[in-house]
């Protein structure tokens, strides 16, 4: 029976002085749906799948075609939405950027932005345009160091960003004099659909409906900003716009091409996922104190994060979008290594949380900087160029 991990064979494993090599977790995937069942791969530009051709096995006589499913930033924000999700339970450090005072925005959007959800993390220009206290935020001493730091002098990032370690960052906002760090993710992972039944993008053909009918050949007066206000007419005013009525969402309205109707789902042979961890990358990370074994706690805490949002993304099943619901079926952890790989165990959700727990215990006992870990949210403001950009975007609308 396979060994469950520890966080002893983390330590060792995120050491300078080991030579294993990472974990792979690959996972069978089904659609909810059932075998062959249609699934919606992400769409881009111009209604297209990400296509391409890849070898199941060293023994295949020929590549096989593919579509992802779900690319590999893509992967890497639904894992930060887990940590998000988590972070008061497993004491994740968060920063939050505190949008509440901007009461008019419409109701769809967030009255406040997440570290974890911030685009390009501790390089996002969310947290560049922020304010602690009433100053900027670059300007504390926690901003210093995290705007500072790089995968050598990675205290700060440890302590607060520690999602950047595994997924990635450049900081590039900060002006072409300031620092330009970048650090490569030690985390990929991505889900592809293999032998596609379909080798063209089809569409979804149907019909935008309507209980009364309405006439779609009316021509509508409104305000783009508020289309609440419309009227028939044939004459649009200032600031005006002046459409079928079919553009205010009344009348039935066929989908009869490609650039109305939405790709449809597509019948793989197999859908699988693959999600690997690179101690190589890990390696080159380090608390910057010139302590060994704070850089290898750090390391491991770093991992075991890692693991436990992929639990908790991925150990059940999950919606990607609308179309792509699927569940694991079978579930292979190996950890590699130069002297041979092995099969271990994750456990469930609850083992990867406590192995989180056992982590940050070791991390502190080797006075690895955590001073954002098991404590309530920083929060910052936006400062008044943001606020008036955001305000640009989202006018206040008259009742």
């Amino acid at each position: 029976m396979s060994k469950l991990l520890d966080v002893d064979r983390l330590l060792q494993g995120c050491s300078d002085e080991s030579f294993d090599d990472g974990l792979l977790i690959e996972t069978e995937l089904l659609p909810t749906a059932g075998p062959g069942a249609p699934v919606k791969p992400a769409v881009y530009e111009g209604g297209r799948y990400q296509r391409d051709r890849r070898w199941a096995s060293p023994d295949d006589a020929v590549p096989q075609d593919v579509i992802v499913i779900d690319n590999v930033p893509s992967q890497a924000n639904r894992l930060e939405e887990q940590l998000r999700r988590e972070r008061k339970r497993s004491g994740f450090p968060e920063i939050v950027l505190d949008l509440s005072g901007m009461d008019w925005m419409p109701e769809h959007l967030p009255r406040e932005l997440s570290s974890f959800q911030f685009p390009h993390r501790n390089a996002d220009a969310y947290l560049r345009d922020a304010l602690l206290d009433g100053q900027p935020f670059g300007k504390s001493s926690i901003g210093q160091a995290i705007f500072a730091a790089t995968p050598w002098t990675a205290g700060a990032l440890v302590a607060w960003f520690p999602q950047a370690l595994l997924y990635g960052f450049w900081q590039s906002h900060l002006g072409k004099k300031r620092p330009q760090t970048k650090h490569a993710r030690s985390w990929v992972s991505e889900i592809i659909g293999w032998q596609p039944a379909a080798r063209e993008t089809t569409a979804t053909l149907g019909l935008k409906g309507d209980p009364l009918n309405l006439s779609i050949d009316e021509s509508a007066i409104f305000d783009p900003d508020d289309q609440a206000g419309w009227s028939l007419g044939e004459k649009a005013e200032k600031g005006q716009e002046k459409k079928k009525l079919s553009e205010l969402g009344h009348g039935q309205v066929p989908f009869m091409n490609d650039n109305d109707a939405a790709p449809a789902g597509v019948s793989f042979r197999r859908v699988t996922q693959r999600a690997s961890l690179s101690f190589a990358q890990l390696r080159r990370v380090a608390v910057g104190d010139g302590s060994p074994k704070a850089d290898d706690a750090a390391r491991a805490l770093v991992v075991a994060m890692g693991l436990h949002a992929h639990a908790m993304a991925f150990g059940r099943g999950f919606a990607l979008r609308s179309g792509a619901e699927l569940r694991p079926e079978s579930v292979s952890v190996t950890w590699l290594s130069a002297s041979g790989d092995e099969k271990i165990e994750l456990g469930d959700a609850e083992s990867t949380r406590q192995l989180v727990s056992a982590a940050k215990e070791s991390a502190r006992q080797a006075a690895v900087p955590l001073d954002g870990w098991d404590s309530e949210p920083l929060r910052l403001q936006p400062n008044s160029p943001l606020q008036r950009a955001i305000g640009n975007t989202w006018p206040k609308l008259d009742d």
